[in-house]
């Protein structure tokens, strides 16, 4: 009553008083897509006295399996270096089956590679780190990441690609 005494219309500014769907996001499922440890120069590179020089790549990749559901791979590759000599190396393919829930199609790449990746780093970090403890080396505890850079990073490099090739 007050906003039609002051001449402003609920209709008119937007708001209809019929709450937006509520969205969300579901994780249905977790799992190891592939996992490797290599360790190539064992026994000799558990005996390094020095520290190894870490090198980590993160990637995230979805595809969609139909009916607003997901599958989201977080893969994690660290290879360990000694000399110019691999030490050990590990690759992660970790993976997640997800539901979105009324989400606006704009919304759905930041659920996909932002949210999800968040909600399985910590569980993909353990494996590497229990993966590299079990190798005979001290456990890899990665730095969280800001999934949030990595797609402005892939945006990026996606849209000066077709200007190289232009």
């Amino acid at each position: 009553m007050a906003d039609k005494e002051n001449g402003a219309d609920a209709t008119a500014a937007g708001t209809t008083g019929e709450a937006e769907p509520r969205r969300s996001l579901i994780v249905n499922a977790q799992y190891i897509k592939d996992l490797s440890f290599e360790n190539p120069r064992a026994p000799a590179s558990l005996m390094q006295p020095q520290a190894p020089e870490l090198q980590v790549n993160v990637d995230v990749g979805a595809g969609t399996l139909g009916n607003d559901r997901y599958e989201v791979v977080l893969t994690i590759h660290a290879r360990a270096t000694a000399k110019g000599e691999t030490l050990f190396v590990v690759e992660l393919a970790y993976g997640a089956t997800v539901t979105l829930t009324n989400m606006r199609q704009e919304d759905v790449p930041q659920a996909l590679l932002v949210e999800t990746p968040r909600l399985l780093f910590p569980f993909a970090r353990g494996i590497v780190a229990d993966v590299t403890r079990d190798g005979g080396f001290p456990p890899v505890f990665m730095q969280p990441i800001d999934f949030n850079e990595l797609l402005r990073r892939q945006t990026a490099a996606q849209a000066q690609a077709p200007a190289a090739n232009a």
